[in-house]
């Protein structure tokens, strides 16, 4: 006998199939049935991932990344400061170094512009050299006048006693009418002293020179006693 293959089965017609689905009684499921199905439906879907919270110790390495920041500032200001602290010495010592500079160079200049003039009085067609020797007062003091009336006075001298305080040195030109005031001497601690004076060309003819000590500031006729004294 032979087998019936399945391409062989009649195909069933609508209304049969229709006649089939009214063949069994229509009944709504209990609620209980419902539930274990629904319940089955929920367990059976995949968990619903959640964001993972933060590790409770991130906040502390923040806090932590903070401090060191706020401490590596604190040392790079202490840093910076000490540096300007540093250039600020350096530069207050470069102005010092160009103010004693400045002084020395003013100084030359006078003493350049000294010589000159010194050079300029002695080379004087009309100079004429005076030697002023020590008196009873100073027997060790002496000194020498080299003056011209057209350029002026150079005057050196040495082993002047210290002098008092509140006095002064002042050089004298002495004509035959009066004395009259070439300068104030201040001499050093060894009592040496080196100067120039500017003396009027309508100078009288002078016929000595000396030095007294005065108050200080000088005086416009001489007081005290005389501590050196020359002739022309």
């Amino acid at each position: 006998m032979n087998a019936t293959r399945d391409d062989d089965r009649p195909e069933l017609e609508p209304p049969v199939l229709q006649g089939l689905g009214q063949a069994v009684a229509q009944e709504d499921p209990s609620p209980a049935l419902r539930a274990r199905v629904l319940a089955a439906a929920v367990s059976s879907r995949p968990p619903i991932a959640r964001p993972r919270s933060a590790p409770a110790f991130i906040p502390w390495l923040a806090a932590a990344a903070s401090l060191a920041l706020a401490f590596g500032l604190t040392i790079y200001t202490g840093q910076l400061r000490t540096r300007i602290g540093v250039l600020e010495d350096q530069l207050r010592d470069a102005r010092a170094r160009a103010d004693a500079t400045e002084r020395q160079l003013a100084d030359a200049q006078r003493s350049a512009a000294g010589a000159l003039t010194s050079v300029s009085v002695l080379t004087s067609p009309d100079v004429a050299r005076v030697d002023l020797a020590g008196q009873t007062i100073a027997p060790k003091a002496s000194a020498r006048a080299f003056w011209s009336r057209s350029r002026g006075m150079v005057f050196t001298a040495s082993n002047l006693p210290p002098l008092p305080a509140g006095r002064i040195y002042q050089l004298w030109v002495v004509t035959a009418q009066a004395p009259i005031s070439a300068g104030l001497l201040t001499p050093d601690a060894a009592g040496n002293v080196s100067d120039m004076f500017n003396t009027p060309q309508d100078l009288p003819q002078p016929v000595a020179m000396a030095v007294t000590i005065e108050p200080a500031g000088g005086v416009p006729a001489p007081t005290g006693a005389m501590y050196l004294v020359g002739k022309l």
